[in-house]
């Protein structure tokens, strides 16, 4: 009887465990995938990608395995200046025509903290892969929308060195320095269904 019990509660455990895991997509309606860098450095500008998909798997019961497969069309760039988009669709930058998506494939999950965790993935722009941290918070629960879909949500940013993956453009300014900063702030607002 002493051996039954521990057999059982085990049992419950890891039911309880499993329970908790499932993939989620990507909910494109919902989620915003943003970035900034300095323009002649005095000001800010912001921009975003307005077609996204993906995949995550995540277990509160184990953070640690967490895995996600996502991808931006980066034809989709969008800043709220139609020539600075084209400039930026341009072999200057993403060169669209030979490079139409941007893709990020996790590793591995570290610091896993109640607030959030750092998801390690390889990040690909323009053909060139490099591996790149981001800040995850924690997923809440999940909520339940009118429709009976089961829905939760994150924000993850990352900071990356443009150049690093091949986008290189740039042009000296008056006084010394350039216009377009290297250093770029990605920002994710993601909402995730549950596969049903």
């Amino acid at each position: 009887m002493s051996l039954f019990r521990p057999l059982v509660l085990l049992a419950l455990l890891t039911t309880s465990s499993s329970a908790f895991a499932a993939t989620y997509d990507v909910d494109p309606s919902h989620t915003r995938v943003g970035f900034s860098l300095t323009h002649m450095m005095v000001s800010t500008v912001r921009g975003e990608f307005g077609v996204v998909s993906g995949t995550v798997d995540w277990d509160p019961a184990n953070v640690a395995a967490t895995k996600v497969d996502a991808k931006v069309g980066v034809t989709s760039v969008d800043t709220r200046d139609a020539k600075r988009d084209e400039h930026l669709r341009s072999p200057d930058f993403f060169d669209v025509a030979k490079f139409t998506d941007m893709t990020l494939k996790s590793k591995s999950v570290k610091n896993i903290t109640a607030e959030g965790f750092d998801l390690v993935g390889d990040l690909t722009i323009r053909g060139v892969t490099k591996e790149v941290t981001f800040k995850v918070k924690t997923l809440p629960g999940d909520r339940k929308d009118p429709w009976g879909n089961m829905k939760t949500g994150t924000r993850a940013t990352a900071t990356i060195n443009r150049q690093d993956f091949g986008v290189k453009w740039n042009t000296q300014i008056d006084g010394g320095g350039y216009i377009v900063g290297d250093e770029v702030t990605i920002e994710l607002d993601i909402e995730l269904a549950r596969r049903k």
